[in-house]
């Protein structure tokens, strides 16, 4: 499998580029911004995008969804508690970068369960809120990856006091949807450095004896 991490937008959000080697299908996650380099790195290892997976509605995660989707023809993919943010305007992106949301829609409503496929590599969808109702992570079938989003990051967790964030929910989503995949899972974060699971049942300040 080809992936590709890119660091994008203002709140440099990580953009993650999965690409089948064989079929040259791609799907993109979380592209929070800067769709030229996106379409580059796409371009450059010659892959077609399929899907636009957004692991949740926040402006910083979203942005580029349309530039790429104009670029491509590519899907945009959701979880359908969150589908209504792509097309609203967005106050926090107006707090944070002083411009507002390029809107999007959502081709793709998920849930819990679902299975989102490039070429021969799936992506299993669990809906894992707190940061957002509709947050999911993206669990890679047959390696240990998993895609977090803003749910969980390397010594710390996703905000929520955003509105419709809960901190009991997104607690008990990684408690009962990450943690118990196993230590040698590695996860990829929306911001920051990459971890494991098992990094963080034994080191996260907000598991500690609590996993």
């Amino acid at each position: 499998m080809i992936q590709k991490a890119l660091m994008v937008g203002l709140l440099e959000v990580n953009c993650y580029i999965l690409g089948d080697e064989e079929t040259k299908e791609a799907v993109v996650i979380d592209p929070g911004g800067d769709e030229e380099e996106i379409l580059e790195a796409l371009e450059y290892h010659g892959l077609n995008l399929k899907l636009i997976i957004d692991t949740h509605g926040h402006f910083d995660h979203v942005d580029a969804n349309q530039p790429l989707k104009d670029a491509t023809g590519a899907q945009i993919a959701i979880h359908k508690l969150d589908a209504h943010m792509l097309s609203q305007p967005s106050a926090e992106a107006m707090f944070f970068t002083g411009n507002r949301l390029r809107l999007s829609q959502a081709d793709i409503l998920l849930k819990e369960d679902d299975v989102l496929t490039f070429g021969n590599f799936r992506l299993k969808v669990l809906h894992t809120p707190g940061h957002t109702p509709g947050h999911i992570s993206l669990l890679m079938e047959n390696q240990p990856l998993i895609y977090v989003g803003d749910l969980l990051f390397q010594g710390s967790i996703g905000r929520t006091d955003f509105p419709g964030g809960s901190f009991d929910a997104l607690i008990s989503s990684v408690k009962t949807k990450i943690f118990p995949l196993g230590d040698q899972y590695t996860v990829f974060p929306g911001h920051g450095p990459v971890t494991t699971v098992g990094q963080e049942r034994q080191y996260n300040p907000f598991f500690l004896g609590n996993s």
